[in-house]
């Protein structure tokens, strides 16, 4: 199976899927907990909720492996998103809730872990960088937008309950702050949902690593609460009538980042 699935557009945005992926090899498989191999902290349904992105002309990048097999939002040297806070790392060894994922003594070494980057995490950005490159090459410019989604409680990452929709551009960094103050617009205007830019999540590896507006790249996240289209326990059922709710939201989202790029490779 391919680390990834990529369906090409013809605009200049990219919509990143990192942690929609499911699949986990038997090798490591066999050496997981059954709570591991249930996946509660996959980005569930993510893929199926931007799949209008592709009908709009967004290129589409969708992880197909598990998170738990290789975290493709975390920087390979091990370096932490968050430094002095809880932070999950590239190959996790314990979900969000603390729970094992490995038998006792079965945990990935350090040469299994640098194998796992080698054959899951650089194919996935290794594509990420060519089709940014090439968006700049046709367009003039390019945009990532990269699409998440979370529980609406985790206690050991955040108190209370999260915001619905948490924007993430690393702190004013990654995105021009005239396309970030847009996007956060469209989400506060999202009836019955709370809206936030940089609070908690400020955006993982893939928005700060890609996102250098000074080279013409602007990468934004979008970390989303489960609860508006799912359920957020087992077995992580879609909810159709609270996606119908959020699909408009979705889709100006995603309008609005490539209509502000066009604006941009029209007036260059």
């Amino acid at each position: 199976m391919e680390p990834y699935r990529h369906l090409i557009g013809t605009t200049p945005l990219l919509v990143s899927v990192p942690h929609c992926g499911t699949d986990i090899p038997d090798q490591f498989a066999a050496r997981m907990t059954p709570e591991a191999l249930a996946l509660p902290d996959t980005d569930w349904h993510t893929d199926r909720l931007y799949a209008f992105a592709k009908d709009l002309g967004a290129h589409m990048l969708c992880a197909n492996f598990s998170r738990y097999v290789v975290d493709l939002n975390r920087d390979p040297s091990g370096q932490p998103l968050y430094p002095g806070r809880e932070n999950t790392e590239i190959c996790p060894l314990q979900s969000f809730d603390r729970q094992p994922l490995y038998r006792a003594g079965e945990e990935p070494r350090e040469a299994e872990i640098r194998r796992r980057i080698d054959v899951y995490w650089r194919p996935y950005h290794d594509k990420l960088a060519d089709i940014i490159s090439r968006l700049k090459e046709t367009h003039g410019l390019a945009l990532v937008f990269d699409a998440h989604s979370i529980r609406s409680r985790l206690p050991r990452f955040f108190e209370g309950r999260l915001p619905d929709l948490n924007l993430g551009t690393g702190g004013g960094d990654t995105a021009d702050p005239e396309l970030a103050g847009l996007l956060l617009a469209v989400c506060k205007e999202a009836p019955g949902m709370s809206a936030v830019l940089d609070g908690r999540f400020k955006g993982g590896y893939i928005t700060r690593h890609y996102g250098r507006p000074a080279e013409r790249a602007h990468a934004v996240q979008l970390e989303l609460v489960q609860a508006t289209y799912m359920e957020e326990e087992p077995p992580y059922r879609y909810r159709a009538e609270l996606s119908e709710r959020l699909a408009p939201t979705l889709h100006r989202l995603v309008a609005a980042m490539q209509e502000w790029a066009l604006a941009r490779v029209g007036s260059a």
